[in-house]
This record gives structure tokens, sequence and C-alpha cells, in this order.
């Protein structure tokens, strides 16, 4: 519209700009004075919240799902080996020199460190406890993982039957530094009978993992007092770390060519294998769900629209009569729809950004008001909610949501371009 209130010449451009954008662009932001155009600047704006609100929430839960997936990941690998050579049944393994050394020349193995593992139970008076005993050569463990501080790894002596418990664990016994704790195993006998053979283990600290299952079940002992514990004559088992973590399973078929046939080998991703496929595909339901709040929220605009078509009737009529073509038109309601949804869409990034880079410092806050814990560590296996924006999901959860807010335009923009002048200004 030009000054006087009259609309442009069509085919004009304003600003450099074709008028189907200037009008278009003068309707989203404001309307003609009265009851009825504030309520359409009401029902627009909530639209366009609508939308801000649904792409926030799609990239915060996507990224916290992301940090959920990383964190687990992380803490999983600094107490999992990348990739574990072991005998079945727990049997001792054959020529470990020349296995270690076969292993360490491989392309992209770092650090190789044999191990020795069990399950049995740890008692403390009348609290018996899970345990899985896991014999280590200290020096050598300190460069395959990095759960724990090298420093306290070295508490663990040769033949002083010392054992360093997971947080958890020692918590749910009642022991500190300096306690004994007995170590009970159950193994069947040659006359049938099954016994228990229980042995005194000294508590020499604590490790904390950050991750729950190994910190409630985590037992480290000395390789040697591991091997005499068991009645084994060596390791059962070299843990392997590689340069790349992502190409584990790769590296593990490349060397099951190379060993001898019995052996076997496991990498970081058999571990948990079922909760990382279920993490997956919950990621994707969730981002299901949320694109369908999104689409709700975009599809208010066709309603928007459809009143402001309603409205604007005598104006269509005048831009019709002074040749404007039912194409252009229809471009003035698409663009008047797309700025809602640009909009829309750009105050949810930024919303959702926003909360996404600073959940770990507003959610304890939020905890700290309610006096709540959202997480509870010994069911989602961490405390604390972290969150990993990727690009990967921000990109197409922005594009959806244009393409929604464009396709929403789509019924109320034809409806514009089928107005009959005549009947428009019949009784203006």
């Amino acid at each position: 519209m030009n000054d006087r209130g009259q609309p442009p010449v069509p085919g004009a451009r304003v600003i450099g700009l074709p008028y189907e954008w200037v009008v278009g662009w003068r309707y989203t932001r404001r309307g003609r004075t009265g009851r009825r155009n504030g309520f359409l600047s009401f029902i627009s704006g909530v639209s366009m919240l609508g939308i801000a609100l649904g792409v926030a929430a799609l990239i915060i839960v996507m990224s916290v799902v992301n940090g959920f997936q990383r964190e687990v990941r992380e803490r999983m690998l600094a107490v999992v080996s990348h990739i574990e050579l072991f005998e079945p049944y727990g049997r001792e393994l054959p020529s470990l020199a020349q296995q270690t050394r076969l292993v360490s020349q491989h392309p992209g193995v770092v650090a190789v460190a044999p191990y020795v593992a069990a399950q049995g139970l740890l008692a403390r008076g009348e609290d018996i406890k899970a345990a899985q005993l896991r014999g280590i050569d200290p020096a050598a463990e300190a460069r395959v993982t990095a759960f724990a501080d090298p420093a306290v790894l070295a508490r663990l002596q040769a033949g002083g039957l010392n054992v360093l418990l997971g947080s958890d664990l020692a918590s749910s016994l009642g022991v500190a530094e300096g306690d004994t704790v007995s170590w009970i195993e159950v193994r069947g006998q040659r006359d049938g009978q099954t016994l228990p053979r229980v042995l005194p283990l000294t508590v020499a600290g604590t490790v904390d993992t950050g991750h729950f299952e190994y910190d409630a079940t985590l037992a480290l002992v000395h390789l040697s007092d591991a091997t005499r514990m068991l009645r084994l004559e060596g390791p059962n088992g070299l843990r392997i770390r590689i340069a790349e973590p992502d190409r584990a399973r790769a590296v593990a078929q490349a060397l099951s060519r190379e060993l001898e046939p019995g052996q076997m080998l496991r990498d970081w991703t058999r571990h948990n294998a079922t909760w990382f496929a279920a993490l997956v595909h919950q990621k994707r339901m969730l981002f299901l769900i949320l694109v369908l709040i999104v689409a709700v929220a975009a599809f208010n605009l066709v309603s928007t629209l459809v009143m402001t078509v309603t409205d604007k009737r005598a104006d269509i009529a005048i831009l019709r009569t002074l040749g404007a073509s039912p194409r252009s038109i229809m471009a003035i309601f698409v663009v008047q729809g797309a700025m809602v949804g640009l909009f829309g869409t750009a105050a949810g990034l930024l919303l959702g950004l926003g909360i996404a880079a600073n959940v770990d410092t507003l959610v304890p806050a939020l905890e700290q008001i309610l006096g709540t814990q959202f997480l509870s560590k010994d069911v989602y296996l961490i405390d604390h909610l972290p969150s990993d924006p990727q690009r990967g999901d921000i990109v197409p959860v922005g594009l959806i949501s244009l393409a929604l807010a464009l396709l929403s335009t789509l019924y109320p923009s034809w409806r514009a371009s089928r107005v009959n002048p005549a009947e428009a200004l019949k009784y203006d």
C-alpha cells in the first residue's frame, strides 16, 4: 500500500522488492486498526510462539539425548577396553607373550594390558553383594583405561591381597580404606558338591568411574593375586586400546584373522549393545513426536491466514481490479505465512540453543529450587543432565519447521486467489 492507502501498481517493485513481498510483509507486522485486526495480530503471534516453542523443545530434547549418549559412551570407554581378547570359560591365554606381541604390532593398537576376570560375591558381615573381580597389572592398566588415577592403582601390591572397590559397591557394603571384605567364589567340586571358597581382602581405596553399572560391581586386585585366588596359571585375557575407538569393530575383525582358532574378541560396542540400540530408536521416536508438535503449531497458520483473507477481501478485490493476477494474490499470503514461520523458527532456534548450551547450569538450579533430583544414578547410569547440540539435528529441525509453515500457507493463499472482486466489493 502507498501513503494514501492505495495498492501499488501490480508488477511494480518497491524498494527493490516485488510488491507481493511488501504487501505480505505489511500484513505480517500490522494490520489496520480495529478489534478484528488486533485479534488477528494476536492469533498470528500465538502461531509464531507455538512454532518457536516447538522448535526449541525439539532442539533441547535432541541435544539432551545426544549428550546422554556421549556421556555414557565416554564413561563406558574409560572402564571398558576398546577391544578384549579372551579365552572362553575363563581359561588361561596360551602363549601370552606371543599373543601380546602380535596384538601390539597391529596397526592402530596403542596399548595392551593383561587381565583376569571372574564373577563372585563380596561380603562384609551380613551384607553380600555381587562383584566383578578384575585382576590387573597397575602399570599396564593405566595405559589402556582412564577411570582411575595411576597413583590409586599403584596401591595394589603383588601378594598384599588388596582390593580397590567401586565407590557405590564400597558404600553399599559400608566399608572404607583399611577395612576387610571377604571374596566368595563358588565352584563345583569333583564329588558333585558345590562349596564356597572364601578369601579375605583388604580395602586399599575406592574408584569412581562415573558409571553406576561399574561403580556398583567393580573390584580390582593385583594380577598376581587374582591368578592365585582363581587358581590360574596366568591371565585369561588382554585389554586392547586403539587410536580410533569408532573403528573398534573393524580392528577386532582384522585381529580375529591373525589369532589362534577358539580365541574370542569383543569390542566395546558389544557392551550394552541393546541399550545403545534402544537409545537410537528412542531418539527417532522423540524426533517424530516433537515434529508433530511443530506441525500442530505450524498448521495454526491455516486458521490465521484464512481469517486474514476474510478480513482483507476488499484489499484483494482492489488489487484484482488493478490487474493483479491470482498468482500475485497467492504470493502475498504465502509471504505472510512464510514470515511467521521464519521468525518463529529463528526464535525457536535461538531459544533452544540457548537453553541446550546451559542445561548443566539450569537443571541443577531447578533441582535445588524444587528440592528433588531429576536423574537417579542407579537408573539412568549418570546423575546429571548432559547436552550436546549437533548440527545434524539443528539444520533438519529448522528446515522441517520452515517447510511445514510454507505447506500451511497453500490452502489460505489459494482461497485468497479465488476471491471474486465483484462479490468482495458488493457491500463496500
